[in-house]
């Protein structure tokens, strides 16, 4: 076996390192409070679910909540049900498919190529901060990644040349199975973007004999297995559920900017770049490498996939009228397969320039974070952005020294994948500490941001009431207290997202203050949560209230004991 293909480090070396990876990566999930809105939002579906005991009907707040299929709620919800109700709790799903996914890229790069590729595809994907970042918040868009991330790896591995029938069919399945859960998980893009570039990659490699090895009859019958016993029971049971997930959140957000999360064209630019720095200095020598790549001996082309993929999903989020971060992140496993490609042939010289370079990057990153004590605003005063400084300070600083470390290693002489594998590991652990050191210390912000601090009062607060005890949303829907406190709240005078289930059932909520005043005076028991500002407005009409909590942002308060 050539040097270049064989396995850059000892398998003891490697289970070492998956083990030091796996403790890196779950450990710090419980660190951080949960962040506005996403990740309150699916924390609170998820205890919803489990409260209720309805694995059918997803709900948000007490209401119908039809946004995204409800994959990642249940598996929530089996967490919380196993492990009890916490912030780690809430991100473990989605670290699981985000751990899973730098195995699995191992593996189809290891089958697929070499075993040079697998290692370091599986290293790239790891330590990409956009891949790493994402996979320890608690959105859909992580998990959603792993599922198509699968969908692309049984792909490939499917055909391989020479496998034998029986396996060739049974990775076909865990493809169209993947599919399956790809679209419970967010919905038709699990279907819609491996489907398109299917038909994309066929005429751009005329490769029509793929088309005999997708096994359509058995694989759609495993698809609609998994995809169809929901949809099925909820339409069933929610009558207007086709019209709003279809028609509404599948086609009308793609097609109109009524989600008013709008961005240019060149939106994900940046994302892409920032997200792969520590390999963005390989990007065009890795793509050029990936390119003089031949076919395979049955003529399927994995590069031509993978390629056709990367740029077909990305161009499809970049002119859609709805844009965020997280979108094009299924994009990141074969990035990381194409530069995994590459680097085992770098040579010493290469290395010591790009890991130079990296060096100074993060002396620059440590000395522009004193920018950050300039910063701050009523809603983030800037003794926040000056605690948040020492921890962007103490990253960067941490990845200057892990990457001089690799600079040093990489005196050595050695093969060229063996040889790589020190410097490229000591990058890796650099920017995967650089990532884990910043990230954690975001929550400078996230601890304001989640209203945690006032949970324990609020929930004092409601144990001395009767369980019917009214508590009401004045003019905001707060994403992470309702998770916190362990209570769902009425919506008074806004619906915000909740608008769907608000229509369904009008009855469950208040439309203006006015008509909430009213009832606030007239009960004898009862909470709401303010923004500050609305509190004071309130508090000067002389509404009765007693502060329960507050915040900067939020106030909560109980009706004051009538005589």
């Amino acid at each position: 076996m050539n040097e270049t293909l064989s396995r850059p480090l000892s398998r003891a070396a490697i289970l070492l390192l998956i083990v030091a990876l796996a403790v890196i990566w779950f450990v710090p999930l419980g660190w951080r409070h949960l962040l506005p809105s996403d990740e309150g939002r699916y924390a609170e579906m998820a205890r919803e679910m489990l409260a209720t005991g309805d694995w059918i009907t997803p709900r948000y707040n007490a209401y119908k909540y039809f946004e995204k299929p409800p994959l990642q709620t249940w598996a929530n919800a089996l967490t919380f049900m196993w492990f009890g109700i916490g912030e780690w709790q809430a991100r473990l799903y989605t670290a699981l498919t985000g751990f899973a996914g730098v195995l699995l890229i191992g593996y189809t790069g290891t089958r697929v190529f070499n075993a040079a590729t697998g290692f370091f595809a599986a290293l790239v994907l790891a330590t990409a901060p956009y891949w790493n970042l994402m996979g320890h918040f608690n959105t859909l868009d992580m998990a959603l990644s792993f599922w198509m991330e699968l969908t692309l790896c049984a792909l490939l591995l499917a055909q391989r040349p020479g496998l034998p029938r029986g396996q060739v069919r049974l990775w076909m399945w865990v493809c169209w199975a993947a599919m399956g859960l790809a679209v419970l998980s967010k919905g038709l893009v699990g279907l819609i973007l491996p489907g398109a570039v299917l038909v994309l990659y066929t005429f751009i490699a005329r490769d029509w004999a793929l088309w005999k090895r997708l096994y359509l009859v058995s694989g759609l019958i495993v698809f609609f297995a998994i995809v169809s016993p929901w949809f099925i029971l909820v339409q069933q049971r929610n009558p207007e559920f086709f019209n709003f997930f279809f028609i509404v959140q599948q086609f009308r957000r793609y097609l109109t900017p009524e989600q008013n999360r709008p961005g240019p064209l060149w939106y994900f630019v940046p994302v892409i770049l920032v997200g792969f720095l520590p390999w963005l200095s390989v990007s065009v020598q890795s793509l050029r490498h990936a390119l003089s790549t031949p076919r395979q001996p049955n003529g399927f082309a994995p590069v031509t996939l993978m390629l056709v993929w990367s740029v077909f999903i990305f161009v499809f989020f970049s002119v859609s009228h709805s844009k965020l971060l997280s979108y094009t992140l299924p994009i990141a496993p074969p990035l990381a397969l194409l530069i995994g490609m590459y680097l085992p042939l770098m040579t010493r010289e290469q290395w010591r320039r790009h890991l130079a370079g990296y060096m100074f990057l993060c002396l620059a990153l440590a000395i522009g974070s004193f920018y950050l004590t300039r910063l701050g605003d009523a809603r983030n005063p800037n003794v926040l952005y000056r605690e948040f400084q020492v921890w962007v300070f103490a990253a960067a600083a941490v990845g200057f020294v892990v990457t001089a470390i690799g600079l040093w290693l990489n005196r050595s002489p050695r093969t060229p994948a063996t040889g790589a594998a020190s410097p490229a590991v000591a990058l890796g652990t650099a920017w995967l500490l650089l990532a884990t050191i910043a990230g954690t210390g975001h929550d400078v912000f996230g601890t304001v941001s989640s209203g945690a601090p006032l949970a324990p009062a609020v929930r004092a607060a409601i144990a001395k009431l009767p369980p019917d005890t009214p508590f009401y949303s004045v003019g905001v829907l707060d994403h992470t207290l309702p998770f916190y406190v362990g209570h769902t709240m009425t919506m008074v005078a806004v619906t915000d997202e909740l608008k769907f289930g608000i229509d369904e059932e009008p009855q469950k909520w208040i439309p203006t203050i006015d008509e909430w005043k009213q009832r606030w005076k007239a009960s004898r028991y009862a909470l709401a949560l303010l923004p500050a500002q609305r509190y004071d407005e309130l508090a000067a009409q002389g509404l009765p209230m007693q502060v329960v909590a507050r915040d900067a942002r939020r106030v909560v308060v109980e009706r004051p004991p009538q005589p």
